[in-house]
């Protein structure tokens, strides 16, 4: 069995903007695929939970659905996204760790999942 790193709350809300930043506009089925294949587990029911999160970041004008299960990056601050990006870099070092993946060029892989 693969450890996998939880997510929920920030870190899910954070990984998934930044996501979106990374590789642009994605359906929920996409976004849940992808974090899974980096490592990451979400509770529950993976579309709902994401669709929850992705609707926080909706409201504070970080990501703008765009149709049903459809989302796309908006612009955010410098500074926000600083801190969102040394965030999920944290998180993916955690889950790399987890599931044995602790090689650099893992994520340069991850790069061309999108």
């Amino acid at each position: 069995m693969i450890n996998r790193r939880l997510l929920r709350g920030i870190e899910l809300r954070y990984a998934l903007t930044l996501y979106l930043h990374q590789h642009g506009p994605q359906t929920v089925s996409d976004l849940v695929d992808a974090l899974e294949y980096q490592g990451f587990e979400i509770i529950g029911r993976p579309s709902k939970s994401v669709s929850d999160a992705l609707r926080w970041e909706t409201a504070h004008g970080r990501v703008c659905r765009t149709a049903r299960g459809k989302y796309r990056p908006l612009e955010m601050p410098r500074s926000t996204e600083y801190r969102i990006h040394k965030r999920v870099v944290a998180l993916r070092a955690e889950a790399a760790r987890l599931t044995g993946r602790d090689d650099d060029t893992f994520w340069d892989r991850i790069a061309r999942f999108s």
